[in-house]
């Protein structure tokens, strides 16, 4: 049986095949028919696999909390790639970027210069490049803050980090587990039990 037939494709499909030197940051918005979350790590294409519904839920809790308390002068997006340099593109699970490097609805990337906080929550596929790979890579890009969030027994544990710009590394801050309240890069705090919760909506918007 092909490796095409095996994954439900047809037999003419061709899977992509890199240039030499691998593929670049542009190229993720050239190439056709890329799986959702595509991320580029050193050149290569890194496809992801369904999340879970703790990855789902941390995201969500993560992401109402970082909105409601965000500072103006910043924003939140989520699964949204960010431009580490020619062969980095990866695509953070959260991340806080300045609101002035806010292009428009047509963006597809942030450059790494505007964004403060990355976060990455952890899944079975990508403990790997989560732990290490990531990490490294957004403290040398200059990225100031990281968090990398854990499950444990359920609930979210976060693990925070500062950018030593001495040495161009993370720092731990501190570890996370049911609370996470921090003062960088700005004063947030989070209940970490709350992942099951239904976060708050309000009322529809009156029609004029």
């Amino acid at each position: 049986m092909s490796a095409a037939r095996e994954y439900g494709l047809d037999e003419d499909f061709e899977w992509p095949r890199p240039p030499h030197g691998g593929w670049t940051a542009d190229d993720l918005d050239r190439l056709p028919n890329l799986p959702p979350h595509t991320e580029l790590i050193d050149g290569s294409l890194v496809f992801v696999s369904p999340q879970t519904r703790f990855h789902l839920r941390t995201i969500r809790l993560l992401e109402y909390a970082l909105l409601s308390q965000v500072p103006d002068a910043y924003d939140v997006d989520r699964e949204f790639s960010v431009k580490l340099d020619r062969r980095n593109r990866p695509e953070p699970d959260l991340l806080v970027y300045r609101a002035d490097a806010d292009t428009g609805p047509g963006q597809t990337w942030h450059h790494s210069d505007s964004v403060i906080l990355a976060v990455e929550v952890v899944s079975d596929d990508s403990e790997e490049r989560d732990r290490d790979v990531k990490p490294r890579k957004y403290a040398a890009a200059g990225i100031p803050f990281f968090w990398r969030v854990e499950q444990n027994q359920g609930l979210p544990v976060v693990y925070t980090y500062e950018l030593d710009p001495s040495t161009n590394t993370y720092s731990g801050t501190g570890i996370h587990h049911d609370r996470l309240k921090v003062s960088a890069p700005f004063p947030i705090t989070i209940d970490l039990t709350a992942i099951n919760r239904r976060p708050p909506v309000g009322p529809p918007p009156e029609l004029p």
